[in-house]
């Protein structure tokens, strides 16, 4: 794409609101944005850069605007080229931190950098084996994710092991083995001359931090440095900012304490809390008019949030509107999970009915072991759908096993009396380590237990009838057809996945306590990010939006409804309760 000319710096400020134009106005630091959900926060953040370099406040080669994913450095860029600001650096802080890493290091260290390694999984599974641990690839996954959360938090194995207490444990793994593992691991990456993707924050930082001429070097290059969803930021990568700008402060950050939902990963919105009290001459704009929802999904949402630090409310960008009917935002309760997906495929075919095209509509959840059955209550009424983001449920390993084990078992017990299809799936993920009690705590190995718990509640929902082979032929057939890249088709999310996008209508399910707050977030702090990822959700929503819970998952498993509908002013829903009624 060519780039565009060199704007007028008054054409950047037209069709902003007054709020966006104090934001763009202000090109120099330090500037806190305080965005809400749906109020233009990257239009902001753009122009705001695009502003300076016109006014000739900025040399664009000077700037870096930072953020977390390089799909959101992508738009960035993209965006900046549209505005004529194509020669600001638009990075994430891992492909920023790696660069200077690879030009400085034959200098500072000699010789060419440390190898990236591209996983932890093979290198921890040889350091297990050197111990005589046996783990599977999901307690694998889980150690290298306390891997990863140690270095982002800037903690040494030592501190680690004193904070370890205050984390979910990673099941099937004790703190004791698992300080060994993570030593076992470093031994092996250091003899190998590796670095792992949270290495080159650290090393980067270290650097920095003891060769002088490197950090002085750095900031000629870079004076400038804004931070889009600034409330994701780590601890190390809040160091590696404080480093990049030295004593400077002109810096502008841009996020919502609302939307931090990676604290698991080691994200924390203390750093945007508590920039006005860093930067005491900090100019604070706050961005709470909406341009996505209408009034009762804001509302439901501010009231979600009241009184919780950094919690904006949201107000519709235009007043003038004509209010949508009374009623309020429908809560429903529903008997099983399965008549849960049932209800929410036929109010989705109702709204296909009426006009609404299928890829404006979303079905949000808080575990991708929910989507199955969605996406099989869909399809029986001709409804396409499509899940978003992350490994879908029948590319999981321990889904694709479960169905050659059930094929294989079926094929065995042909000539044999059929037992009921309930018995015999449970029989068969039992032998793959299925339990009917949960692990304790989350992480990969609660997500496997998941998993094959969503196909033992595919079984109990199958019609009477139905045997071991036409369940697994079943099985089969949707893992085929989701392959198959749908031309119109209802998106089917998990919350984490489904931030940053946005549909005409959005169904959330599974409000219940165990699924949403998760059972793993015992403590006050997992509740509250748990009540955050919910207003993600709410936000997602243009028009429509309703919430939906079951009383009962597997067989005898009763449900309580998420605390949070309490919040959000229903009480305890029955079928058709309106939140704000």
């Amino acid at each position: 794409m060519s780039r565009a000319a060199a704007p007028d710096p008054d054409a950047l400020l037209a069709e902003l609101d007054s709020e966006q134009r104090r934001a763009v106005e202000a090109v120099r630091g330090p500037v806190c944005i305080l965005a809400g959900a749906g109020t233009g926060k990257t239009r902001a953040l753009t122009h705001r850069i695009a502003y300076g370099v016109a006014s000739g406040a900025y040399d664009p080669a000077q700037v870096m605007a930072l953020t977390f994913t390089a799909r959101a450095a992508g738009e960035l860029r993209t965006r900046l080229r549209r505005l004529g600001a194509d020669g600001v650096a638009a990075r994430t802080f891992h492909s920023a931190a790696l660069a200077q890493l690879g030009h400085f290091w034959p200098r500072a260290a000699g010789g060419t950098a440390p190898e990236l390694l591209p996983l932890k999984g093979p290198l921890l599974g040889q350091a297990a084996e050197q111990l005589r641990l046996r783990l599977d690839t999901a307690e694998l996954r889980d150690a290298a994710g306390e891997i990863e959360w140690r270095k982002v938090s800037g903690l040494t194995l030592e501190q680690y092991a004193a904070a370890a207490g205050s984390r979910p444990a990673a099941a099937g793994i004790g703190l004791d083995r698992l300080m060994a593992l993570q030593q076992g691991y470093e031994r092996l990456k250091d003899e190998r001359r590796r670095l792992d993707f949270e290495d080159v924050l650290l090393a980067t930082a270290g650097m920095l931090a003891d060769e002088p001429w490197i950090a002085e070097e750095v900031r000629s290059q870079y004076r400038v440095f804004v931070v889009d969803e600034y409330q994701d930021v780590s601890p190390i990568q809040q160091t590696l900012l404080e480093l990049w700008l030295g004593p400077r402060q002109e810096l502008c950050v841009v996020g919502d304490a609302s939307q931090t939902i990676y604290g698991f990963a080691g994200a924390t919105s203390e750093y945007l809390l508590r920039f006005p009290h860093r930067y005491p001459d900090a100019e604070v704009v706050r961005l709470e008019r909406n341009y996505r929802s209408e009034r009762p999904v804001l509302e439901l949402a501010n009231r979600l949030m009241r009184g919780r630090p950094g919690a904006l409310e949201l107000v519709p960008a235009d007043e003038t509107a004509v209010p949508r009917p009374a009623g309020g935002i429908p809560v429903t309760a529903h008997d099983s999970d399965a008549a849960e997906a049932a209800a929410v495929a036929a109010l989705v075919a109702a709204e296909v009915a009426a006009g609404l095209r299928p890829e404006r509509i979303a079905v949000l959840y808080r575990v991708n072991a929910q989507a199955p059955a969605l996406a099989a209550a869909l399809a029986e009424r001709g409804i396409g759908s499509r899940q978003l983001g992350g490994a879908r449920f029948f590319e999981l390993d321990v889904v694709r096993r479960a169905l050659l084990e059930l094929g294989s078992v079926a094929r065995e017990q042909q000539a044999l009396p059929a037992k009921p299809l309930f018995q015999a799936v449970s029989d068969v993920v039992r032998g793959i380590g299925w339990t009917t009690a949960p692990p304790e705590g989350g992480g990969a190995v609660r997500e496997r237990w998941e998993a094959l718990t969503a196909l033992v509640e595919l079984a109990d929902a199958a019609a009477p009838g139905t045997t071991l082979a036409d369940f697994a032929a079943e099985l089969r057939a949707r893992q085929a057809a989701d392959h198959e890249p749908p031309v119109a088709a209802v998106a089917l999310s998990t919350l984490h996945g489904a931030k940053g996008l946005e549909w005409d209508s959005v169904h959330l399910v599974g409000l219940a306590e165990g699924l949403l707050p998760i059972v793993h977030a015992r403590d006050d702090a997992g509740v509250e990010e748990e009540r955050r990822l919910l207003y993600v959700g709410i936000t997602r929503a243009r028009r429509r939006l309703a919430l939906h819970w079951a009383r009962q998952g597997l067989p005898g498993r009763r449900r309580e409804p998420s605390r949070f509908l309490a919040a959000l002013g229903t009480g305890t829903p029955d079928a058709g309760r309106s939140a704000g009624r």
